[in-house]
């Protein structure tokens, strides 16, 4: 990570941590580190929050300002400008999102040509810029200086692909979306409708500052009580930007993204689809996981948590299928990035196919016991490192033995470290967690807000 960009872009507060001087200058190096040669194409989509407009203005701005175009796809998700980066052979990507976060925190997310996430050498270069003299880069003139094309287009087309995906007609099945008042309030439903559901959405209202509000991944227990009380058959979460979907079955229970990885990975296993038989997951999947997928034969990869991590991986070693448990999923044949949208399209294909409720899918995968809390610190590296702190996670360890695991890991998105325990008992996930919590407080390294 550098001095502003973390593992899923440059993210704070909107013009606290992330100003509009900071778009408009990310601006003017896209623009002009793209259009050496030839005058760059750049699209732009953002999520329904109240500073994501003013930031868009500042990045169109300073790309024309530096001699490139760009495209406004407007309110989309972070996989739409994936996809169509890389379809229409975009030179640069932009999202303007801070995904599950407040909506008075924002994000800007940069992608590759290919609609991967930005190449580190490019970040590396666009950070010197930051703190390097504005005017380093030269304003364009005449008729070099860029235009702003209206891009609406560029969203239906992913919803006609996204559409054109799956194999089956979803009619008869009743189907929840909440869509967080986030990327996915227009999109969601259109899709489920064209695809034949009857379709039943929540939290499609955004305001500009209710976006996560009570709504989507982060609250998934309004979505479980929606799909009991409407009867439905499934249910579907997204966050802000819909790069994370998490799924409730016909009963209202979760089923997370270490269960749509179980129940997509024995699919494709039964069909001959899974290349090498392999599924990448990250640090913080469930023991339970990796106990089901042994019981099925299923081998697996851990990375570092961040889907920019298990995309790589995915990538340089031909695998299909990887994922987070908070429901970053990728489907590397379709998407270089996890996309909630097409993650439900194809749970829904395999509860079609199989003719089961995702109940049914998911019955053999029974997840341990786990807690995760996160606590903001003001230095993570200092509050991590501390030998009271370090005390406390080798105790943590001892007690729970080989029945169970303790992760402190650093937030590559906020001030925070998680703190995430498994065992065999919730009151046994509860001391631990509580214990290196304590060990924090009473050095002072938890910052007040907390």
């Amino acid at each position: 990570m550098g001095k502003y960009f973390g593992t899923d872009g440059f993210r704070g507060e909107a013009n606290v941590d992330l100003t509009v001087d900071h778009a408009l200058r990310i601006g003017r190096f896209l623009g002009h580190y793209f259009s050496q040669d030839k005058k760059a194409r750049i699209v732009i989509g953002k999520d329904t929050r109240l500073s994501s407009y003013m930031f868009e203005d500042a990045l169109a701005a300073g790309i024309t300002a530096s001699g490139a175009d760009a495209y406004l796809m407007h309110v989309t998700t972070t996989p739409s400008v994936s996809f169509l980066t890389r379809a229409e052979r975009f030179d640069c990507g932009v999202m303007i999102s801070a995904s599950h976060n407040t909506y008075y925190d924002n994000g800007i997310k940069l992608l590759n040509s290919a609609g991967e996430k930005m190449d580190e050498e490019v970040i590396r270069q666009l950070e010197s810029y930051l703190d390097a003299d504005p005017m380093s880069i030269p304003y364009a003139r005449r008729d070099r200086i860029g235009k702003t094309v209206d891009y609406y287009g560029g969203r239906n087309q992913y919803i006609g692909y996204l559409i054109s995906l799956s194999r089956h007609s979803f009619q008869g099945y009743k189907v929840g979306l909440d869509c967080a008042n986030g990327s996915t309030w227009m999109i969601a439903k259109a899709v489920f409708d064209a695809l034949g559901a009857q379709t039943y959405v929540i939290n499609n209202q955004p305001t500009g500052t209710n976006i996560n509000l009570n709504s989507g991944s982060t609250h998934i227990e309004h979505l479980q009580q929606f799909v009991k009380n409407n009867r439905l058959d499934v249910g579907f979460a997204f966050d802000g930007d819909a790069d994370r979907c998490l799924a409730v079955d016909e009963n209202g229970r979760l089923v997370d993204g270490d269960g749509i990885l179980y129940l997509y990975g024995r699919f494709m296993k039964e069909r001959g689809n899974l290349t090498d038989n392999t599924i990448v997951t990250t640090i913080m999947s469930n023991f339970g996981l990796y106990k089901a997928l042994d019981e099925i034969g299923i081998q697996y990869k851990q990375t570092d948590v961040g889907d920019r991590y298990v995309y790589e991986c995915m990538r340089d070693n031909g695998h299909l299928l990887g994922g987070e448990q908070s429901g970053h999923i990728i489907f590397s044949k379709y998407s270089t990035t996890g996309d909630g949208m097409l993650t439900a399209i194809k749970v829904m294909q395999a509860m079609i196919t199989r003719e089961q409720p995702l109940s049914k899918l998911v019955e053999p995968f029974k997840a341990y016991p786990q807690m995760l809390k996160s606590v903001r610190v003001s230095d993570k590296d200092r509050a991590l490192s501390h030998p009271r702190v370090q005390e406390a996670i080798r105790a943590a360890k001892e007690l729970l033995g080989g029945d169970g695991r303790i992760l402190v890991r650093k937030s590559g998105t906020e001030p925070v470290l998680r703190v995430m325990a498994e065992a065999h008992t919730a009151q046994a996930c509860g001391r631990c967690v509580e214990d290196i919590i304590t060990a924090l407080q009473e050095n002072n390294l938890i910052t007040e807000d907390e």
